[in-house]
C-alpha cells in the first residue's frame, strides 16, 4: 500500500510572506545605497551590477537546492513504496516450494 498523499509543506505562509518582505527590503535598501552613494556613475553602475548578479545568483541557487530536495524526496518514496510492496508480498509462514 503506497502512500500517495503529498508531504506536507515545510514553510508556513507567513513564513514565505515573512521571508518576501525581507528580501523586498534588503533589496531596496541596498539599491537606495547605491543609488545615494557619493561616487561617480561608473562606481555606481558597477554595484549597481554587483546587486543584479547577487540576486540572480541566490535565486538559481534555490532553484537548484528545491530541485535537488525534491528529487531525493521523490527517491524516497520510490524506495518506500517497494519496500512496501516486498513487505506486503512477504509471507513469513509459507513453506518454501522445492
Amino acid at each position: 500500500m503506497t502512500n500517495s498523499t503529498p508531504p506536507p509543506q515545510a514553510s508556513t505562509t507567513a513564513f514565505f510572506i515573512q521571508a518576501a518582505i525581507s528580501f523586498a527590503v534588503s533589496s531596496m535598501a541596498v539599491v537606495a545605497g547605491v543609488i545615494y552613494l557619493p561616487v561617480n556613475a561608473w562606481v555606481r553602475a558597477f554595484l549597481a551590477l554587483g546587486v543584479l548578479y547577487v540576486i540572480t545568483s541566490t535565486f538559481t541557487l534555490a532553484k537548484c537546492v528545491r530541485d535537488r530536495q525534491e528529487s531525493q524526496a521523490v527517491a524516497s518514496r520510490v524506495d518506500k513504496a517497494r519496500l512496501d510492496k516486498l513487505l506486503a508480498e512477504h509471507d513469513p509462514f509459507a513453506t518454501p516450494s522445492v
